[in-house]
């Protein structure tokens, strides 16, 4: 399988069947084997039943049906675990995205990027509570993730099957993507895109997202930081405890050598808790560190044996016709 399609929905209903019929009209014309995994997020209306229909017309597409709504970033996740192409693109369900802009981005697979990220240039949502408040987003999320792009919100992106498998989704991640591809070392494109405004249905985002985006932030920003070199990091946050718990030691030997009373146990069982503080720290640090390495090894001897058994293929002499 070349190319799978992966659209979350959720109460989409009425956005299904034209989805289906645009997406249809331009994957049939790449001359690729394909796939359209519509993915119902626990959908309350009749999104499921009308998917199930359009299967029965359809081979190309597959229906996975989540048990109930566990937001965007788990469904996408489902679809992307159970797709079976080789590139895999991601869109919104609403119509908003215009599969028309598929082959361009495939066009960006094939120069060699690992994912490439849609810029919705000419945006159709509302100014206040949609168009603001995105643009100030992704200013942070590239300021703090170290990954500049205009558009972290928009879902219309390709990916290389290999590359988006191996990074983690869970909560509202999906916007964070291009930052946690980075700890892969994928190469990263962005083109613009077209944008359509909501026909059918209604908008499942906004302002009240704000505070989750927020927190998502810090996670990604906590793992980039820390994916690299754990134990340093780790070690820099042992080193205040260390210093506290020294200083409190001090503080109760100090107490007890000029005055009459005995060692101060408040300060001595203090400075205790703050050194095995201390010491849990950089013993995780250490854990981390060595997991890290085992990891990056075994990635190496994958690509190792890989690599032998390409070169095994191509010196094997070409079969005879017969």
């Amino acid at each position: 399988m070349e190319l799978s399609v992966i659209v979350p929905v959720f109460n989409e209903q009425d956005n299904v069947v034209p989805l289906h019929r645009s997406l249809t009209e331009v994957l049939a014309g790449l001359g690729l084997t394909y796939e359209i995994l519509l993915v119902d997020d626990g959908s309350r209306d009749e999104t499921a039943q009308r998917v199930i229909e359009l299967t029965r017309q359809d081979p190309h597409l597959r229906l996975v049906k989540l048990r109930r709504n566990y937001g965007q970033t788990p469904a996408m996740s489902a679809g992307i675990a159970t797709a079976r192409g080789r590139v895999l693109i991601t869109m919104d369900g609403d119509l908003q995205n215009d599969p028309a802009d598929i082959p361009l981005f495939l066009e960006k697979i094939d120069e060699g990027y690992d994912l490439v990220v849609g810029w919705r240039h000419r945006r159709q949502d509302k100014l206040i509570s949609r168009k603001i408040p995105s643009r100030i987003a992704n200013w942070m999320i590239g300021k703090v993730t170290g990954v500049p792009i205009k558009d972290n919100g928009c879902s219309l992106k390709a990916y290389r099957a290999s590359v988006i498998q191996q990074v983690p989704l869970y909560s509202e991640m999906h916007r964070f993507i291009p930052a946690m591809a980075s700890t892969v070392g994928c190469r990263i494109a962005e083109i613009r895109v077209r944008h359509h405004a909501r026909q059918f249905g209604e908008s499942k985002y906004g302002l009240s997202r704000v505070y989750k985006v927020l927190l998502d932030m810090l996670v990604v920003k906590t793992l980039i930081t820390f994916a690299f070199r754990p134990l340093v990091w780790f070690s820099l946050l042992a080193l205040p405890a260390a210093l506290a718990g020294t200083a409190f030691l001090l503080l109760s030997l100090h107490s007890g050598l000029t005055a009459d009373s005995p060692l101060s146990l408040p300060f001595a069982a203090t400075g205790i808790v703050f050194l095995a503080l201390a010491a849990f720290l950089g013993a995780s640090g250490a854990i981390a560190e060595l997991l890290l390495r085992t990891r990056r090894v075994s990635a190496a001897d994958r690509a190792l044996l890989t690599a032998d058994v390409l070169d095994t293929a191509r010196s094997r002499p070409p079969k005879e016709a017969t």
